[in-house]
This record gives C-alpha cells, structure tokens and sequence, in this order.
C-alpha cells in the first residue's frame, strides 16, 4: 500500500463517517457497499460504531478539521451544529 492509498482509504472513512454522523447511512450500508464491491474487509470509521454512533466531540472535532482542511464547509457546519445539539444533551 502507498501514500495515495492511506489518503484515499482516510478519506472514505471520514466520507463513511460523516454520512454515518449525518445520519444518510447506516451501518448496514456500510457493509452492503462494502460486500458489492468486495472490500468487506476495508471499512474504516475514525470510530467504533459498536461502541457509539460517533456524535462525542473528539469524533464531530476531528471530522471538522477534514472537512475544513478540504475546503468542504457546509459538511463543517451541518458537523457543527450536531456537536453543539448533542453537547446541550444531558450526558447519560
């Protein structure tokens, strides 16, 4: 695997994320997508969807930066506005 690959594979898995965040897929996608193009081994998420739905701030922080970092701005704000709703949640 080269350069270009890591880069391609981080930025699926911040797509992934943000989309999974977003709430336009499900996990279930995740893996339907990933068994038609028989990567079902190569799913990444900058999380465990096991674990959480990937809404904690580190998670929102780190899609924010990316989503900066390439100029996709609207992505930034709808990413904003689910850590700012979710940071006013009471915490279980």
């Amino acid at each position: 695997m080269d350069f270009l690959d890591d880069i391609e594979d981080y930025n699926a898995a911040m797509d992934n994320a943000y989309k999974f965040v977003t709430k336009r897929i499900t996990l279930d996608d995740i893996f339907e997508e990933a068994d038609l193009t028989g990567s079902v081994n190569e799913i990444y998420l900058p999380f465990d969807p096991v674990q959480g739905d990937g809404r904690d701030e580190a998670t929102l922080d780190l899609l924010i930066d990316h989503f900066i970092s390439i100029e996709e701005y609207e992505k930034c704000q709808e990413l904003q506005n689910i850590k700012v709703k979710f940071s006013k949640e009471p915490q279980d």
